[in-house]
């Protein structure tokens, strides 16, 4: 129980202001479906979490280095830079993309996924506890904890604040994080 209570609360403490918040304000901006979008969130966090905790028990690998805070910088500039350039058909009617709400979100937040603290924190709390199953419900439960809200109200922000303000805000917080997390 232990491993399970501990990486909940780890996991949906690093989360807060993370890239996958800011992607899942992205996607329910973008789509305004919130089902698939947490359906998606789940499946790939999931997945992703399972991958990553089976690597942290069985191999005992810490995936954190110094190589890392570049990524996750790096990272943090390229969504500055995407979130930039607006969307010619922003205030347009959204188009289903091929994959739909729920792949498009699978697939977006399972590669955003790799080489952050969160599936870091996964192997590592999966090596320490040496226990699978409830360090991968913990580290899932948390990031569902941490993103619902952001999905869900994430609505309500944009029918009282203008999208290009929240593009504006996103590019300054995620420029600032990247500068953070090279000065950490």
């Amino acid at each position: 129980m232990e491993a399970f209570a501990v990486s909940l609360g780890l996991v949906a403490l690093a989360e807060m202001g993370d890239k996958t918040q800011l992607l899942a304000l992205l996607l329910a901006s973008r789509f305004q479906r919130p089902l698939p979008i947490i359906a998606g969130i789940f499946a790939a966090t999931l997945g992703n979490h399972l991958i990553t905790a089976a690597v942290g028990l069985f191999l005992g690998v810490e995936l954190q280095g110094p190589w890392l805070k570049w990524v996750i910088a790096a990272s943090f500039f390229a969504i500055a830079v995407w979130a930039f350039f607006p969307d010619k058909d922003d205030g347009k009617e959204r188009k289903t993309p091929p994959l739909g709400v729920f792949g498009t979100t699978a697939v977006a937040f399972f590669l955003t996924e790799m080489g952050d603290r969160t599936q870091i924190a996964t192997a590592v709390l999966a090596a320490r506890y040496a226990s699978w199953l409830p360090v991968v419900a913990g580290t899932t439960l948390g990031m569902m904890a941490a993103n619902l809200p952001v999905v869900l109200l994430g609505q309500q922000l944009l029918q009282r604040v203008p999208i290009a303000v929240l593009r504006w805000g996103a590019i300054v917080l995620s420029a600032g994080l990247g500068v953070v997390t090279l000065l950490e």
